[in-house]
């Protein structure tokens, strides 16, 4: 089984299919990312560089903003990204 869920070309995050251990080696798509903290399951992990205020995609679509740079093999969740689906005070520009 994979261990991480990619579905657009577009996306700089992965799903995660399975608890990811901080430490771990993720094989995805011919590189090697090392899990940089614990991810719960179907949680998501950054599969390239995201700086601060930068969009983040997940199944080809913006789901927010990062708060922070954002590396690859974080943990990517409310500590370090912001929702803008649904708001109307962030307009998206995908």
């Amino acid at each position: 089984m994979n261990a991480v869920l990619h579905v657009s070309e577009k996306d700089n995050l992965v799903t995660c299919l399975r608890p990811l251990k901080k430490g771990e080696i993720i094989e995805f798509e011919g590189k090697n990312y090392t899990v940089q903290s614990d991810i719960p399951v179907f949680h998501k992990m950054a599969v390239a560089e995201i700086k601060k205020g930068e969009y983040c995609y997940k199944y080809g679509e913006v789901i927010g903003d990062a708060t922070e740079d954002i590396h690859p093999g974080d943990h990517v969740h409310v500590h370090n990204l912001e929702s803008t689906r649904g708001r109307g005070d962030k307009q998206q520009q995908a």
